[in-house]
């Protein structure tokens, strides 16, 4: 039985590198501020942090450890280079492999590398027609205001990620697919515990994580594949429709690539979503400057802001890698067989390329981060529809509620995620 991690408990200071396990879950529930203080640490080595596995897993193979790549230049080179550094053997959202048995309902284009990787999102990619996605957009701002609309009629405050933040990203997933509105909350609960397995609020301490994991999976698998057979007889304008009709030069998905498609679309496009636009309200709660500045032209500051947002909010801390032959990158030697962990959240901090990184300034300009992953064939392909949800729903919240403050957010205990599971505002 997997074991889960106990709540974070008081930890020692930091003080150098030498006091850092990226392994130790009480690091990953310790503020922001401490976070930011051992990855600048790291980010001064003279080389990548090596790091032994963790013992907690899904019952893969645990291996000898992995490089902790911090700095944004070896996250950029890495993600440039996918023939060296693959995502395809083991998995590319564990630390330890991925056991075969979860390859059936996590095997998305995530956890894959070309040919077959270019195979599927040729085939997903044509199936978002400029008609579908013109019809999504208009969707995201109906469903924004809706949002809103909601919000004011609570008076005076509630729970903003699960009232605000969340309601936006699974609608449009939900509709996009053809999931009815009767299913929502099945498929909020069930992307919950498959990126917060590892948090008692959504898997129980005395649960088998691996188990609530393959269940989840299991059942997002199974909503879609009815859904698709009844597409597959009956059609509509829905995505659903169009991948499971897609025949592009010959080439089809099959029921259970539609399915791992369609849990990495709900998980990843609810849950990074929701938390930008979480991170985003605290941000703006916490620098009341750059929230005047915006309100004083927010069609023109908002497509920075936004990455401003995403940059510091960095919804995914990493994704793992696995080096395919002895390579040197950036001075270091990296052997065939190690693993190297691409720690977005730090590089979006990294002194070298961004000018006092701690700071939120809705006008920063360059912004190259990679909070929706680095340049190359896993960029996120959701990074249009994510900055859309993002915008609508802050034009309709600075537009409408103004004055919207956010408290101390609760974060989730997670290594993967950087999530809010809830966070109080009032207005």
């Amino acid at each position: 039985m997997t074991t889960q991690p106990t709540e974070p408990t008081g930890r020692t200071p930091i003080t150098s590198a030498a006091d850092i396990d990226l392994n130790d879950w009480d690091f990953w529930g310790c503020p922001d501020e401490e976070r930011e203080h051992a990855f600048r640490l790291l980010r001064d080595l003279d080389k990548p942090a090596f790091f032994p596995e963790p013992e907690f897993s899904l019952g893969g193979v645990t291996g000898p450890g992995y490089h902790a790549l911090v700095r944004h230049a070896d996250i950029l080179e890495a993600s440039r280079n996918p023939e060296v550094f693959c995502s395809g053997d083991g998995g590319a959202t564990n630390i330890p492999d991925l056991p075969a048995e979860f390859a059936e309902y996590f095997g998305s284009m995530i956890n894959m590398d070309d040919p077959r990787h270019a195979r599927l999102r040729r085939i997903v990619s044509r199936a978002f027609t400029p008609r579908m996605i013109k019809q999504f957009e208009s969707d995201v701002d109906v469903a924004a205001s809706r949002i809103v609309d909601e919000l004011l009629e609570t008076g005076s405050g509630c729970d903003f990620v699960t009232e605000v933040a969340a309601k936006l990203p699974l609608k449009i997933i939900c509709d996009m697919m053809g999931i009815p509105e009767k299913d929502y909350q099945f498929v909020f609960d069930r992307s919950n515990i498959v990126l917060g397995a590892t948090d008692p609020e959504y898997v129980s301490e005395r649960a088998d994580i691996a188990h609530a994991l393959l269940t989840a999976g299991m059942e997002l698998q199974q909503l879609v594949q009815d859904l698709a057979a009844l597409r597959m007889q009956t059609p509509t304008d829905d995505l659903t429709s169009s991948l499971v009709n897609a025949n592009i030069d010959g080439e089809r998905l099959t029921a259970q690539e539609l399915g791992s498609f369609f849990i990495l679309l709900v998980v990843a496009g609810n849950e990074t979503t929701r938390n930008a636009i979480s991170y985003g309200m605290r941000l703006l709660t916490l620098n009341p400057e750059q929230r005047r500045l915006w309100l004083e032209d927010f069609e023109g500051r908002a497509p920075r802001a936004i990455e401003e947002i995403v940059r510091l909010a960095a919804p995914v801390n990493y994704m793992r890698r696995k080096v395919t032959r002895d390579h040197e990158m950036n001075g270091n030697l990296y052997r065939e067989g190690e693993k190297v962990l691409l720690y977005y959240w730090a590089a979006n901090r990294d002194e070298r390329v961004f000018d006092d990184p701690l700071r939120f300034d809705i006008r920063r300009d360059p912004n190259p981060h990679v909070g929706f992953g680095g340049p190359g064939p896993h960029f996120c392909l959701g990074a249009h529809l994510a900055r859309r949800e993002i915008t609508a729903m802050f034009r309709e919240l600075l537009r409408r509620v103004p004055q919207i403050q956010a408290g101390a957010p609760e974060r989730l205990l997670s290594s993967f995620i950087n999530g809010i599971k809830h966070m109080p505002c009032e207005f």
